[in-house]
């Protein structure tokens, strides 16, 4: 877990040297330490985290070269973003594969999110990119070693995926928490204004436009939700969909995905999970609730009424970003519902006391800051 070994590992993967602006190597010392620290990580939790931090600095890499050598993406311009914001498990993935089935929107598959910048130029098609190729490869034995993980959390190579990735060239981001315990990491980025490295995204999302367009994006990250400051700084003109549900469901599913991923990495250690994520999401929730109202233009979607009406909020969504929703995005749009119905992978049985020992109604109560502001309904009992 040393920084030079990192980068030296990307420079040899890239054939380059110019990694830009140097003030990300203090962020990698930090998310390395971390690393180091999490005594918890077996051999391969740790190998596995060293190759994030090489691909996330390959990327980098390769954007710095691009951006030298075509002046002209900087002249990109990001036209009214749609962004959503909201709780992990709370709805974010599937709405963002609604939105992204109107084809006049520029959305992020998870194969480009692994790898933003092409290899070579110009990008070859989708079909036979090399990135894709990979991320399909990677997936395919990702998912024979945790076959239930498409029941918990569906994700596919061509699936839309999180712009938090775009944090990673720049090593910010939440992303490390999901597969460590980096404490270190974690009250550091807490600390820290988010803005230059979301700033430092929309460069990244200005070189994706310039490879291929549209360029006016629909995006979802639950970060976002934690930094709704820096999203309206960077992003202005954005519509921001913020989506609620019940902490204890979202927090009894990402715990549970999240121990049954970490049988591959790491000693599980129940208790100490729970008890991460619980601070984690309650971090995040007052964050939401003290800077919900510095959004200029956002909607708030609540779980429930989501999942009884989907069109509906669909409809609302456009209305507020200003987007005709036409009949050929209507149609497109309820294909997509009508192949894809919730539970469709088959379901999770989640159990926050059995599992992990944990008191429903205390945790209920301590949430009670945020599903009062929001009006969010109770499903976990």
């Amino acid at each position: 877990m040393n920084a030079e070994a990192v980068l030296d590992a990307a420079r040899v993967a890239t054939g380059l040297s110019d990694f830009g602006a140097a003030d990300f190597r203090e962020r990698l010392g930090i998310w390395l330490a971390s690393f180091d620290e999490d005594t918890g990580l077996n051999p391969l939790g740790r190998a596995n985290l060293f190759a994030d931090c090489v691909r996330q600095a390959s990327t980098r890499l390769r954007f710095e070269d691009a951006w030298k050598r075509h002046p002209a993406i900087a002249d990109v311009v990001i036209d009214r973003p749609i962004l959503i914001a909201g709780l992990p498990r709370s709805g974010t993935t599937h709405l963002v594969n609604l939105l992204a089935a109107d084809d006049r929107l520029r959305s992020m598959t998870l194969w480009e999110s692994m790898e933003p910048i092409a290899r070579s130029e110009p990008a070859p098609p989708p079909e036979s990119d090399p990135r894709r190729a990979d991320c399909v490869a990677m997936w395919g034995q990702f998912e024979s070693l945790l076959p239930l993980m498409p029941a918990m959390h569906e994700m596919a190579p061509d699936g839309i995926h999180e712009d938090v990735e775009l944090l990673g060239p720049d090593f910010s981001g939440y992303l490390p928490e999901w597969v460590s315990r980096p404490y270190r990491w974690r009250d550091y980025y807490l600390s820290h204004d988010q803005a230059p490295h979301y700033a430092y995204a929309r460069r990244i999302l200005q070189y994706m436009t310039w490879s291929r367009g549209p360029n006016r994006w629909v995006l979802k990250s639950p970060p976002h939700m934690e930094n709704l400051r820096a999203v309206a700084t960077t992003y202005p003109d954005a519509t921001v969909v913020i989506t609620h549900r019940d902490p204890l469901a979202v927090l009894q599913s990402a715990i549970t995905m999240i121990a049954y991923g970490d049988r591959l990495r790491r000693t599980v250690d129940l208790v100490e999970l729970a008890t991460y994520w619980i601070d984690r999401i309650e971090a995040l929730l007052r964050r939401c609730v003290a800077d919900r109202d510095a959004l200029p233009r956002a909607i708030d979607v609540r779980f429930d009424a989501y999942m009884a009406d989907q069109l509906g909020t669909i409809e609302g969504i456009y209305a507020m970003a200003d987007l005709e929703l036409t009949p050929a995005a209507r149609q497109r749009i309820e294909r997509h519902l009508a192949a894809n119905p919730r539970g469709k992978h088959g379901q999770v049985v989640y159990d926050l006391r059995g599992d992990f020992g944990l008191d429903p109604d205390a945790l209920w109560d301590r949430f009670s800051f945020y599903t009062e502001r929001f009006g969010v309904s109770r499903e976990v009992r």
